[in-house]
């Protein structure tokens, strides 16, 4: 078991109101599965992802990753656990502006000490496709081409689990194809669990299981039909 929640639930205060984002969600994840989180526009799929990820706090619930109560955690261990054990791809690739396609990809794995950076930065380069990329800067790249440095840079530190983001949020339907499959292929070969939150139902049937919010509540939560095989 790779990620557990427990009556999670995540409000917000609006002036004198309180409003709720997030409630009652309960779920557990396989440690080398793939989920895709779907629903509506302000279903509260983002939100979720950052509670699970660590990177926000419930207002309520229980969040275990990898073995460890996030509730417990001090910012600075949850910053050590992510940096440890969790990739992250986002819509909006976050690259470093001002440092090249190999040393963004080497950030997370330098944080972490990770041995022969470099040799490992450049491979998960060639293996995206961007083997004569290695020294161009984020705005010498196409926004294809960045979210693959996102990819290859998810990756560098051999995560147990990856958060993505609408990860083809801002790609045209081509450029997105080929992102996906990188994505799968990279997730298969490390053995890592594949957290992602999308509104694109296509790209959700990829996973092996889909579940949906609806107003900040699990309302479905089942096997793709390619896990059903025959049955589907």
């Amino acid at each position: 078991m790779i990620l557990r929640t427990e009556q999670l639930g995540k409000t917000f205060s609006s002036g004198d109101r309180e409003l709720s984002v997030l409630s009652a969600i309960s779920f557990e994840v396989e440690q080398g599965s793939s989920v895709s989180i779907v629903g509506p526009s302000g279903s509260g799929k983002t939100t979720l992802l950052g509670l699970c990820a660590g990177l926000d706090r419930p207002t309520q619930g229980l969040i275990v990753l990898n073995g460890q109560d996030l509730g417990t955690l001090s910012e600075e261990g949850l910053a050590r656990l992510r940096n440890q054990h969790v990739g992250f791809v986002f819509q909006s690739f976050q690259l470093i502006p001002t440092l090249t396609a190999i040393e963004n990809v080497m950030v997370p794995g330098e944080l972490h000490g990770t041995a022969d950076i470099g040799t490992r930065a450049a491979d998960l380069l060639r293996k995206v496709g961007l083997g004569d990329r290695f020294d161009h800067y984020p705005t010498q790249l196409s926004g294809g081409e960045q979210q693959r440095v996102a990819l290859a840079r998810a990756f560098i530190n051999r995560p147990r689990i990856l958060f993505a983001d609408e990860p083809t949020g801002n790609l045209d339907a081509e450029t997105s194809e080929k992102v996906e499959e990188l994505l799968f292929d990279l997730n298969r070969e490390n053995g890592t669990t594949l957290i992602l939150v999308t509104h694109n139902l296509e790209l959700a049937a990829k996973t092996e299981r889909i579940i949906s919010l609806k107003a900040g509540r699990i309302v479905a939560d089942s096997p793709t039909h390619s896990e059903l095989g025959s049955h589907a």
